[in-house]
C-alpha cells in the first residue's frame, strides 16, 4: 500500500515536531484534527509509523563505537543464534541476509576492548560457525526515511511494461 502526501506531510510534521500535539498537526497540515487522528490511526495499523519514541544517540550514552558483525551460523542454529544475540544489549539489530554469512549485527561499544567483548559472546555460541567485524568510521549518510516517504507519496515513478 502507498500513502498519499497528506500522509507524507502528517508524517514529516511529526518527524519535525515528535512532541507536538493532533491540534497543532492539523492547524499546521490546514485539516481537521479528526482527520489528523484518523490517518494517524490507519498509518500504525498498518505498520506504516512503528513507533513515537524518542531516538537515542548510543554516542552521546557512552558507545561511541558502532561496528558491524557478520555472523556464519552453525547449519540449523538460527534460533539458539538469535536467543544469545537477544541477551547482548549493544546488539541493537541482526538481518538474516543472502550470501556467504547469514546475519549481519549492527553493535555498539564503549571501546574496541568492549567491542571485542561482544565478539566473544558471540561466538561463545555453538550456534556460531564465524564473525568478522568491521568498525564504523563515520556515518555518511545517516538512518532516515523522509525520502521514502516523499518518494512514495509521488505518483509512480516506475515505467511500463
Amino acid at each position: 500500500m502507498s500513502i498519499d502526501s497528506l500522509d507524507a506531510r502528517l508524517i514529516a510534521t511529526l518527524r519535525r515536531f515528535p512532541r507536538v500535539g493532533l491540534l497543532e498537526v492539523a492547524r499546521q497540515l490546514g485539516v481537521a484534527r479528526g482527520t489528523v487522528q484518523a490517518r494517524l490511526a490507519k498509518l500504525e495499523a498498518r505498520g506504516v509509523i512503528t513507533g513515537h519514541g524518542p531516538e537515542v544517540d548510543p554516542a552521546a550514552m557512552g558507545y561511541p563505537i558502532s561496528a558491524f558483525i557478520l555472523v556464519e551460523l552453525a547449519q540449523g542454529e538460527l534460533a539458539a543464534a538469535v536467543a544469545i544475540m537477544q541477551s547482548i544489549p549493544e546488539l541493537l539489530e541482526a538481518d538474516a541476509i543472502s550470501g556467504p554469512q547469514d546475519l549481519i549485527c549492527r553493535v555498539v561499544a564503549q571501546d574496541t576492548e568492549h567491542l571485542q567483548d561482544i565478539v566473544n559472546q558471540i561466538t561463545a555460541s555453538p550456534a556460531i560457525r564465524r564473525c568478522t567485524s568491521y568498525i564504523v568510521l563515520t556515518r555518511q549518510v545517516p538512518p532516515r526515511t523522509m525520502p521514502l516517504i516523499e518518494a512514495a507519496a509521488q505518483p509512480s515513478r516506475r515505467g511500463v511494461g
